[in-house]
């Protein structure tokens, strides 16, 4: 049976006096690709940045075997947890090139960094033929194909995806997604925040719904699909 990869138990967020997470708890197991959807301002990208110990927060956070709520940011890196940003964070006066690397900068393992350049490079052909192009010039969908490499630098065990289709062309959206389908074939775990809700449900295996900071609902993806307060709610009918 899998396991509980990630663990959350009674995450709250706040900022200053408004509580943007009120107490929410779910579990992602080893090798699923999971989903939290819902409306804006409903906690979801406060909540992976919580989970990235971005943003201070109360609650448990279980990751593997370790509680990791009381550890920094940087220190998620070398254990494998990788979040892809809202925007995509790219360094734009760096180029394509320089941002991969520096997805790698923790690693010690530098003999095989080359290899996993190559496997990115042959994931994401697009980010060889702009290697040399500052990242702040590539479109939209390159952006974001190039926070999706660059985080799969640092061969991560967990991905955190916080609206890679948000801003994109439906053809790049499409793109975007076969990558991630790819990335989670390939056995990691996949924690996906979209507001495309129905994009959503059709790539991952469950799903929560968040509103108001609380998670309302949990189940399959198909199940959540055909509920009729989400299709409703959150799929246009």
């Amino acid at each position: 049976m899998a396991r509980a990869l990630l663990d959350v138990l009674n995450l709250e967020v706040r900022y200053g006096g408004i509580m943007a997470v009120k107490g929410i708890s779910f579990a992602v197991e080893e090798g699923e690709m999971v989903c939290l959807i819902g409306a804006n301002g409903a906690g979801k990208t406060s909540t992976l940045k919580a989970l990235a110990r971005m943003l201070p927060s109360r609650g448990e956070i279980r990751y593997g075997a370790e509680r990791i709520d009381a550890l920094p940011a940087h220190a998620l890196i070398g254990r494998g947890l990788a979040l892809v940003p809202e925007g995509r964070g790219v360094f734009a006066r760096l180029s394509v090139a320089e941002n991969l690397a520096m997805g790698a900068y923790h690693r010690r393992d530098h003999d095989e960094v080359a290899a996993d350049i190559e496997y990115v490079h042959a994931l994401l052909p697009r980010l060889k033929e702009r290697a040399r192009q500052l990242a702040g010039t590539l479109s939209g969908g390159e952006q974001q194909m190039l926070a999706i490499g660059r985080a799969l630098m640092g061969r991560p065990r967990l991905l955190l995806l916080d609206e890679p289709s948000m801003g994109l062309a439906p053809l790049m959206v499409e793109k975007v997604f076969e990558v991630i389908r790819t990335v989670a074939a390939q056995g990691v775990t996949i924690l996906l925040v979209e507001q495309n809700a129905r994009l959503a449900l059709e790539v991952c295996s469950r799903g929560y719904v968040m509103e108001s900071g609380r998670v309302i609902l949990a189940d399959s993806a198909a199940n959540l699909a055909a509920d009729p307060r989400v299709r409703h709610a959150y799929l246009g009918e």
